[in-house]
């Protein structure tokens, strides 16, 4: 089935551009363009669309306003910004509700890989609520100590970057954001930053405090709409940060790049904050997953399968791979419990998060709310990506439980 995007800009000799550029796509894409905020409005109305592409600086209603209108109304759309770096007040405005950003002038191949990639992730989510629900977020609940420190710090005059770097990279969400951000074409950095605090460091003190103070990128955690009795949110960043922690100690110890390791903690940070938006949004329907883990016995997976349609794993994949974090992430989020599903045959930061997550599990040191998840790990896979003579060695790097 074709895929219907829509592509908005004021000026006509870029939309006949990117008609030109984009002609050999009109078997897989069915394309409508449009050169102005209150066109596209219009569009939208009257036919369903599964992507918009859109400049920035526009009259009438700009690439920021517009994308602010369709987060609300139309929640389902990837939303994927144009502009060029003088455009940084309207990009910080549309930082909540545009999944990617491009500069302008566009290489047309990068268009392709951005929307191409956008659409393939849509296999990770089988329930229409929950691709709503994800596509349509703006931001992530944090940790309501967490959020409550960087608010007090971003207003310290002698706050350093660095000690916010720190602050972010404790809370999955704040960490997803912000790489989200930093690593977007805007920033134009021609290279992959995994790192809270390298990442804080490039932001600027000035783009950090906008963004939260005034923008209010974060938003906190509300324990009042969850249900679920079992569910702890600090026990979540303690076993997250658990699980980062012995990826990177696993990584470190094979030697590899350190961007790879990087991206190994960070990968273990995130692993699990598709439960945090199942438990925000949906947790009445995760106290019946619990139920069943618990009485019968069931795996986690197969249980939120049978409710959700998906996993934690596939929602946390999801929304990450919309904002454009690496593929190698991306995949170790939505594997960490069934890594035998990917395709990797190389070690990888699923290998690691893997391991990690499961010996964490095994120490306790998971937070009590799954105690039985994720008992042994899968040495069918290690064996595959030809690291389960490693596994020995990983299982001494454990922390100890007052390290976690």
């Amino acid at each position: 089935m074709k895929k219907s995007i829509l592509f908005v800009d004021d000026e006509r000799s870029v939309l006949q551009g990117l008609q030109r550029s984009l002609r050999g796509q009109r078997k897989e894409w069915e394309m409508v363009f449009v050169d102005s905020g209150t066109e596209a409005l219009k569009m939208v109305n009257e036919k369903n669309f599964d992507a918009i592409v859109t400049d920035m600086r526009m009259p009438g209603i700009n690439g920021a306003e517009l994308l602010g209108v369709l987060a609300a109304d139309r929640p389902e759309l990837v939303r994927i910004i144009l502009s060029g770096h003088s455009d940084e007040e309207l990009i910080m405005q549309s930082a909540g509700t545009a999944h990617q950003f491009l500069t302008k002038p566009c290489d047309v191949d990068t268009l392709k890989e951005t929307l191409n990639r956008a659409f393939a992730l849509k296999r990770f989510l089988g329930n229409g609520q929950l691709h709503f629900l994800v596509t349509g977020m703006t931001s992530l609940p944090s940790i309501p100590k967490i959020y409550q420190e960087i608010m007090t710090k971003l207003r310290s005059p002698e706050t350093s970057l660095y000690e916010i770097g720190e602050i972010i990279g404790k809370d999955p969400a704040m960490t997803a954001k912000i790489l989200q951000l930093v690593n977007s074409a805007f920033f134009g950095l021609g290279r992959h930053i995994s790192d809270s605090k390298e990442a804080a460091t490039l932001l600027g003190l000035d783009v950090l405090k906008a963004l939260v103070l005034s923008i209010g990128i974060f938003s906190q955690f509300n324990q009042k709409r969850v249900k679920d009795p079992a569910f702890s949110i600090e026990s979540l960043l303690d076993h997250s940060l658990a699980v980062a922690r012995l990826a990177q100690r696993i990584a470190q110890a094979e030697g590899v790049d350190k961007e790879v390791a990087d991206d190994c903690f960070l990968a273990g940070i995130l692993h699990d904050i598709g439960m945090l938006i199942l438990e925000q949004n949906f947790s009445e329907d995760y106290v019946k997953v619990r139920v069943q883990v618990k009485d019968q016995d069931m795996a986690l997976c197969l249980t939120e399968r049978e409710v959700f349609g998906t996993t934690h794993g596939a929602v946390g994949a999801y929304l990450l791979g919309l904002w454009a974090l690496p593929d190698s992430v991306v995949e170790a989020v939505a594997f960490h419990h069934q890594p035998g599903l990917s395709s990797y045959n190389c070690f990888c930061p699923l290998s690691a998060v893997h391991v990690a997550d499961v010996l964490i599990h095994q120490t306790g040191l998971s937070g009590g709310m799954f105690p039985k998840e994720a008992k042994e790990v899968d040495r069918e896979f290690l064996a595959r990506v030809g690291v389960l003579d490693r596994l020995n060695t990983w299982e001494k790097l454990q922390p100890e439980e007052n390290e976690a």
